[in-house]
């Protein structure tokens, strides 16, 4: 008996979360993906060559549609361009939010001697140009 009440209120739950998203052709839920803006990362102070590293990355959702995706990751020499990516689900019942920022992280690994420099997206300018959160972090040998 228990487990039909949580199926349920699972399928109730389910059901009142997408009843105001826009469907597809084949009843998919419609959606996008965004680019955000980071508000900070956190960083060791240097890198020891060859280790493993988790950063975290701090962002806010700005609306209850906005979900994390993953990162936005592109490598050029030292340089590591990176932007937090949601998936916004389609719907005319999004509320903007406003909470405290969201914690991800992903794992970084030294590989070369050099420093590294971490550029995050930040949003956009008023020219419309992208701005960016740099970091850089020294790779140290032990």
């Amino acid at each position: 008996m228990k487990k039909l009440i949580s199926i349920l209120f699972l399928a109730v739950i389910t059901i009142t979360t997408f009843s105001s998203c826009e469907l597809n052709d084949d009843n998919t839920v419609s959606y996008h993906f965004e680019l955000i803006p980071t508000e900070s990362a956190v960083f060791p102070e240097s890198f020891v060559l060859g280790r493993t590293y988790t950063i975290k990355v701090y962002y806010k959702r700005p609306t209850s549609c906005h979900f994390f995706e993953g990162f936005y990751y592109e490598k050029n020499l030292n340089v590591r361009t990176i932007a937090v990516q949601t998936g916004v689900i389609n719907a005319n019942n999004c509320t903007p939010l406003n909470e405290e920022p969201v914690e991800a992280t992903f794992d970084f690994m030294a590989t070369g001697e050099s420093s590294f420099v971490f550029k995050f997206y930040k949003g956009k300018d008023e020219y419309g140009q992208n701005t960016f959160l740099e970091y850089e972090v020294p790779v140290v040998r032990q």
